[in-house]
């Protein structure tokens, strides 16, 4: 008998799995990858490295699926509506149960399970919430939530005794300290912390994906570029990112692509590069040059050359700029 489990990368997921594998069940741990991480290669990696702790934790081998253009398409009107800021928690946990019941006859599967603890999140994880996205998951009866099972109906597996509900818990509400004890029960020492990260809850990423939205560039390569820098919408088909320090720069040159407008300050002055996006004309250059000049290290001068280049161009192209006023500049940031 196996059962995939949705891994997080947080101790839940950790317990959850654990439990079923007690009970003679193989676990194949599954983890969805999605494009509201943190930001930069690092955030990214430690994410990635906690949720294959979680697998070897379990000893199995973890399969990851890439949903993001799914995820994306869901997030242009999510049916049950936004959290706090952008968070689609509960269309999101939906997507996730509706891929995974997808491959329950590939994998050789019976059942689903998660780490959801009832009570621990408002929004998508009430009694209410739960009972419809396993519904509209298509997971009726098939959806196992361990950790909180005495709390909720039965399930098939229960019914049917491939796993015994006495061996399941009723855990509820925001508290960590019945997990943490259960983990020291269990001898999980060595487990990440909860699980997080979702910049869709961050107001300041939020406003800027509503702004995204709003003027029809959302794509998973804009999104990329909505984690780092500071953003000027500079007209209605063009924006501007400016990094705030040497590794947002570096991530800048590495996110351009073709068309995309790069620009920077001479050898001689400390600054930013930026990166503009979108349709440009000779007085956008202009105000990207100059939006740019407003955040290099000037001692005190109000201008300064600036370099800017067309990707995939190769010749570099200067202009004076003076510093944008601040009025300006506060105008056009997102």
């Amino acid at each position: 008998m196996k059962a995939i489990a949705l891994i997080s990368g947080g101790l839940d997921s950790i317990l959850a799995a654990k439990l079923i594998q007690s009970q003679r069940i193989e676990v194949i741990p599954l983890n969805f990858k999605l494009p509201f991480s943190q930001s930069g290669k690092k955030a990214s990696a430690e994410n990635q490295n906690k949720i294959k702790h979680v697998a070897d934790n379990l000893g199995a081998e973890l399969k990851t699926v890439d949903i993001s253009s799914a995820f994306l398409e869901m997030l242009k009107k999510p049916r049950y509506g936004f959290g706090s800021h952008m968070n689609p928690c509960i269309d999101c946990k939906i997507l996730m149960l509706v891929k995974a019941k997808e491959l329950l006859q590939e994998l050789g599967a019976a059942f689903v399970i998660t780490g959801e603890v009832l009570g621990q999140r408002p929004m998508s994880q009430n009694k209410q919430a739960l009972e419809l996205i396993e519904k509209r998951a298509g997971l009726e009866g098939l959806l196992l939530r361990p950790l909180s099972a005495k709390l909720l109906p039965e399930t098939i597996p229960e019914q049917k005794c491939w796993v015994q509900r006495n061996n399941l818990l009723s855990f509820s509400g925001r508290s960590r300290r019945p997990q943490m004890e259960l983990a020291k029960k269990l001898n999980i020492k060595d487990y990440p912390n909860p699980a997080g990260g979702c910049l869709l809850t961050d107001p300041e990423f939020a406003k800027r994906l509503k702004e995204l939205i709003a003027h029809q560039e959302l794509s998973l390569e804009n999104i990329e570029l909505l984690k780092i820098g500071r953003h000027f919408r500079i007209a209605p088909q063009a924006k501007l990112v400016v990094g705030r320090d040497e590794k947002e720069n570096e991530h800048l040159l590495n996110l351009a692509r073709a068309n995309d407008y790069l620009f920077m300050p001479t050898e001689e002055i400390a600054g930013p590069t930026s990166l503009g996006r979108g349709v440009f004309s000779d007085e956008l250059i202009k105000l990207c040059a100059s939006i740019t000049c407003r955040y290099c290290d000037l001692n005190g001068a109000t201008e300064t050359k600036i370099i800017y280049r067309k990707i995939p161009g190769k010749e570099d192209n200067i202009l004076k700029a003076a510093v944008m006023e601040e009025s300006q500049l506060i105008s056009l940031k997102i």
